[in-house]
């Protein structure tokens, strides 16, 4: 574990159908991360493909498949830890796909996987109505990676709205928490920034949000709401983007995180 403050950034994104496109856009933005010093780098949800639903199983792919060798090579090439943040990864289904989460270390080799477990099905209004479950397989397995620069617990955008997952991946020993997502402009707006200052806060844990943002060409679901973000294990955002690609980048200190944990233990005051 890294014992001096790192340089982390979150990239955000306005990925669509165009997986090209999409992996233009987050190379070009991981490499700035990357040249600003961010040794932990984290993208979004959907970072390949968010499009069509059905052309997304379609083209669905296994974790050898171009998209990971893709960022395997790119982590390899910055030298820093790089979360994709997910991704469509081939399931055993026909017409269902993992959405899948994949932690690459310094030298390009795969250290995590995490595959979403709660998933999008909600009916909010005429304007937000999704079932992602149509096409998304849900994953069961709760992952936190040990890493030369701290504990990091993996979830997926949905997953910050049940905290019993972040007190699982927090009694495992995570340090930082990662949430990849692509929040709706109406959820986000009500919700984002106050769900993910509660996760760090409830927990002792910095959280890393890296988010989608603007309109995309998936069959009218959504604009997102962008707002990627850095906090800290006090509930202070660090660093946050607005509504545009880019990246946001931010110092993570574990002794801060030490600090706050041992000034209030919340963990052994646990009772039950």
């Amino acid at each position: 574990m890294t014992e001096i403050p790192l340089r982390a950034a979150a990239v955000q994104l306005n990925s669509t159908s165009d997986v090209d496109r999409n992996w233009e856009e987050a190379q070009t933005l991981v490499r700035q991360a990357a040249r600003g010093g961010a040794k932990f780098i984290v993208t979004p949800e959907n970072t390949n493909f968010l499009g069509p639903h059905e052309e997304k199983v379609r083209r669905a792919e296994p974790l050898d498949g171009k998209t990971c060798s893709r960022f395997a090579k790119l982590a390899a090439e910055c030298q820093a830890l790089l979360l994709l943040g997910s991704f469509n990864e081939r399931s055993d289904e026909s017409d269902r796909c993992y959405n899948t989460s994949v932690l690459f270390d310094p030298a390009g080799r795969q250290v995590a996987v995490y595959r979403k477990i709660h998933l999008f099905d909600i009916d909010l209004s005429e304007d937000v109505s999704f079932q992602e479950s149509a096409t998304i397989k849900p994953g069961e397995d709760v992952v936190v990676a040990d890493t030369d620069l701290g504990r990091i617990g993996l979830s997926i955008c949905y997953d910050l709205r049940f905290p019993e997952l972040y007190r699982k991946l927090t009694a495992d020993g995570a340090e930082l928490l990662c949430v990849p997502s692509a929040f709706t402009r109406p959820t986000g707006k009500a919700h984002w920034e106050l769900l993910l200052r509660a996760r760090a806060v409830e927990n002792q844990c910095f959280v890393l949000a890296a988010a989608q943002c603007g309109e995309h060409d998936d069959q009218g679901l959504r604009e997102s709401w962008g707002h990627s973000a850095i906090i800290d294990p006090w509930g202070e955002v660090l660093a946050m983007a607005e509504e545009e690609p880019g990246v946001v980048v931010a110092e993570i200190d574990l002794e801060r995180l030490a600090e706050v944990r041992r000034a209030m233990p919340v963990a052994e005051h646990r009772r039950l």
